[in-house]
């Protein structure tokens, strides 16, 4: 009764871990009205590195009382232009200027401001962007949406009046400069936006001029700001490329010196552009439009330095470090792909020669040297994402060659990081390398995860702020890397225990890696956490023996939807301003807008399938396990049957990468990621598991192994080969405990013929005739021995689960 429930409790039990990891999100409060007036000052380019006393006294002053952090600029076009990055401040929402432009540039033509009435202003192309946004642009996105939710709004400069221009493309008041006193201006209306200028090019003195009068320009309106006041300077957009982070200074009551954050970014010292417009209607104490912003409202926390310098050091260092992130990420996934590619072609002809003859004739064993370095170059390329999530903790980027300073610090790693493993107690035995791998990547990863995944914010394994996707938790690649090697760790602790304890181990180890995954406070990834749940269910229903059957799949993609309907639930029942990205697609879906988020989702899948090399990762890593290492001279086959526990970690791992990166629009990437750790490692056991295929010897009555490999009468021990009898497990080409061709030390002077069994399917043994020969005698052959020693080439096929 209790093993027909097994399937159940396990589907409860990790609904239950996956429910309560989803569930429980930091309190978030309704934002207060703190302000009777909100000014929204841009310049367009501004970034930290152009903010000092001398040039900007007042922006210095500015951001001493209130509260700075970094503005990522992310809009519907890259790169931002000024045109995109004020309309998308306007909108709320990210947004684009229709224009013509050249690639990876900007719109040549001046947008055109009207005033037929010397009051406001028209927009004459405003209705055509709108549309533009609404039926070509995924985001479903309503230009004006700023200005509709207040009863007035003034605009001072063209970019303003592009941010400030309602849907149908009027400026309620307009002024192309700052007039003399601009007080009456500015508190004509609840909300004030104004363009101070523009900084670009990369001539440093041009770039402090302009700085230079962009804050004479927010000295006068800081003079001339309304009673009660919130003023929020930022850098609202790029001029060219490659994006850069930009400033954000919010001053006005309640932002006294501390780092702006929003729940959009979840990291205190990080905004976006499209939190501006939700921060300035909750200041004011205004409902939010129908359809919700993108952006959340801003607010301050605590935590910053006394000393500004200090303090504004942390935003351009951030900005400096994206920045070579950009440059660095793409040829470190390039050379990743390339060398498991290399990888394969070196692996493939020791495949082939792994496994030992019984007789005289087959190939030349090859040499144990070779073979120690190949695993060692195994280890090497499957430590090397976590050995690049570590190098982060070194400011590479601060150097005069950033690349080359990375790839030095993360080439050190590895080998320290392979030197652990080689040098770790388990390394000789065949699950020894695949355990250590599988436990460091998940101590490193879990362990910057739970101290605020601060090595994965703009690291070169980690999540751009330049790309304002993630802020936060764990990225693409750090999830991919984290539930592999939870996964295999758990399949490999899974295998050190009793059968029927297995599906509890691997559930436990599995369950505290969902909560890792999708808590708001550490991972942040629901759909992550979801996608795991489904593998973890997969490993968990497996891990005892047998194969994936149909009730088993029906438990595990039950567990998996009862996680996301539960975590829907919980989410929908949330103010709207506090869901989740879960519970706002629902939300979506139910006003009738969810389709945006199915196209975007369909369109980011796409674009990362066909750019990122993670792509070739996963498919290269796939086509060395489906053409190599599971025919039957591949030797997984061999040790799925041998080892349950690793065979149930790899299926969940496949189930879980697979689903991660197509839910969460990143295509293969998350499989990518996974299987740098996963194919080097099921190579290696692959390797050894074939070094030992034709040993004779079994210990008696299901004697307990040192890797807990299973025999076939459902005890442990070795199934056909394995460690070896006394599980020691060598590398391809390492002596067998005793000579397939000599007699063991004291045998008796002749014994009867003992036919060579393996443990086939269900823990039969499969036995051969034609390998019953006579063992010889101390005095020579058997009398009935046969003229010459058959060779012996068992297919790894005739071993599976028990």
């Amino acid at each position: 009764m209790l093993r027909r429930l097994a399937p159940a409790l396990l589907t409860v039990l990790v609904v239950a871990l996956g429910v309560t990891a989803l569930a429980a999100r930091p309190p978030q409060g309704t934002p207060q009205r703190t302000a009777d007036f909100v000014v929204l000052a841009g310049v367009a380019g501004l970034r930290w590195e152009d903010v000092d006393p001398q040039r900007t006294p007042t922006l210095w002053r500015m951001a001493e009382n209130g509260s700075i952090g970094s503005l990522s600029v992310r809009s519907a076009q890259r790169p931002t232009c000024p045109v995109d990055g004020w309309l998308t401040l306007g909108a709320g929402s990210f947004a684009a200027w229709n224009g013509s432009r050249p690639a990876g540039g900007c719109p040549a033509a001046a947008v055109a401001v009207e005033q037929p009435d010397g009051i406001g202003a028209n927009l004459p192309e405003q209705e055509s962007v709108v549309q533009y946004n609404q039926q070509r642009l995924p985001w479903g996105t309503v230009p004006g949406s700023l200005a509709e939710s207040v009863r007035c709004t003034v605009a001072v400069g063209p970019g303003a009046a592009v941010a400030a221009a309602r849907p149908f493309g009027r400026v309620d008041r307009y002024a192309s400069t700052l007039p003399a006193d601009p007080r009456a201006l500015l508190g004509s209306c609840v909300l004030s936006i104004v363009d101070l200028g523009t900084v670009d090019g990369t001539d440093p003195a041009a770039r402090a001029e302009a700085a230079r009068a962009a804050d004479a320009q927010l000295a006068r309106v800081l003079a001339a700001r309304p009673p009660r006041s919130l003023v929020v300077v930022a850098g609202v957009s790029d001029t060219a490329q490659p994006s850069r982070l930009h400033v954000a200074v919010a001053d006005g009551p309640g932002w006294e010196r501390g780092w702006l954050t929003s729940a959009s970014t979840g990291r205190d010292g990080y905004l976006q552009l499209v939190d501006l417009a939700p921060t300035a209607l909750a200041a004011l104490g205004r409902p939010m439009p129908e359809r919700l912003f993108l952006g959340r409202p801003a607010v301050s926390t605590g935590g910053r330095p006394a000393d500004l310098a200090e303090g504004i050091s942390a935003p351009a260092d951030a900005d400096r470090e994206s920045a070579a992130q950009r440059t660095v990420s793409g040829g470190f996934f390039t050379l990743l792909a390339g060398v498991q590619v290399l990888l394969v072609l070196a692996v493939l002809p020791l495949l082939r020669r792994a496994r030992p003859h019984a007789g005289p004739a087959g190939p030349t064993p090859v040499s144990r040297r070779v073979v120690s370095v190949v695993e060692l170059l195994l280890v090497a390329v499957a430590v090397i994402v976590p050995a690049a999530l570590l190098a982060d903790a070194v400011p590479w980027w601060r150097g005069g060659h950033p690349g080359w300073i990375f790839a030095g610090v993360t080439a050190a790693l590895v080998v320290a990081g392979t030197a652990a493993v080689r040098f770790a107690p388990g390394y000789p035995t065949t699950l020894g390398p695949l355990g250590a791998v599988a436990g460091l990547t998940t101590v490193v990863v879990g362990l910057d995860v739970l101290s605020g995944a601060r090595l994965q914010l703009n690291g070169v394994v980690g999540y751009s702020a330049l790309q304002g996707g993630r802020y936060a938790g764990l990225s693409t690649v750090g999830l991919g890397a984290f539930l592999a090697a939870a996964l295999l760790s758990g399949g490999w602790l899974a295998q050190r225990v009793p059968r029927g304890w297995r599906p509890a181990v691997m559930v436990a180890v599995g369950g505290l890696a969902v909560v890792v995954v999708g808590s708001p406070y550490l991972g942040a990834d629901p759909v992550g956490a979801i996608a795991l749940t489904a593998g973890l269910s997969v490993a968990a229903a497996i891990s005892a023996g047998g194969w994936l059957t149909i009730s088993r799949l029906a438990w595990a993609t039950m567990a998996a939807l009862a996680v996301g309907i539960g975590f829907a639930v919980v989410d929908l029942r949330r103010p709207a301003a506090e869901r989740g990205s879960l519970g706002r697609f629902l939300s979506a879906v139910g006003d009738g807008t969810g389709g945006f988020t199915v196209h975007r989702s369909g369109t980011e899948n796409f674009e990362t399938l066909v750019n990122s090399p993670l792509t070739v990762l996963a498919l290269a890593g796939g086509l060395l396990v489906w053409f190599v290492l599971l025919r039957p001279w591949g030797g997984l086959l061999r040790l799925f049957g041998i080892y349950p526990a690793v065979r149930a970690a790899l299926a969940g791992t496949a189930v879980a990468a697979v689903l991660g990166g197509v839910l969460d629009g990143a295509a293969l990437d998350v499989a990518g990621a996974a299987a740098a750790l996963v194919v080097p490692m099921a190579a290696l056991a692959s390797l050894r598991v074939l070094g030992h295929a034709a040993d004779r010897t079994r210990p008696a009555g299901g004697r307990a192994r040192d890797d807990g490999a299973d025999d076939g009468s459902g005890g442990t021990g070795p199934a056909g080969g394995g460690n070896g009898p006394t599980g020691g497990g060598g590398p391809l080409g390492a002596g067998h405990p005793r000579p397939i061709s000599g007699a063991p030390a004291g045998a008796p002077r002749s014994v009867e013929p003992l036919p060579v069994t393996e443990t086939g399917a269900g823990g039969k043994t499969v036995g051969s005739s034609a390998d019953a020969a006579a063992v010889p005698t101390e005095d020579g052959p058997a009398p009935n021995a046969p003229p010459a020693p058959r060779q012996v080439t068992r297919s790894s096929t005739e071993v599976a689960a028990p």
